[in-house]
């Protein structure tokens, strides 16, 4: 997220973790003590996004990828769409 002081906004805390939620579902695995989920985001997204151009290539041992200055923009703005309060929500 752009830290700088025209781009802060408030977000809602409850969506995003709907959301995590959500997204923890593509990593869910049988465990030997029971449903598991993985921490990341799952690889087959990763790739979607790099074949996309948003990031780098994620199949390295970096457990980081770099982003796209168009996909920075692009997370940016969905992250405002789905998150964002807007004063009429306040």
């Amino acid at each position: 997220m752009n830290s700088s002081e025209n781009n802060k906004f408030e977000y809602d805390k409850d969506k995003v973790d709907e959301i995590a939620l959500a997204l923890l579902y593509l990593t869910t695995f049988e465990g030997e003590l029971g449903l598991k989920a993985w921490k990341n985001i799952d690889l087959g997204v990763l790739t979607r996004l790099y074949e996309k151009g948003f990031i780098s290539n994620p199949i390295t041992n970096s457990k980081s990828v770099a982003i796209s200055q168009e996909a920075a923009k692009e997370s940016e703005m969905l992250f405002r769409k789905y998150f964002a309060i807007r004063e009429e929500e306040k």
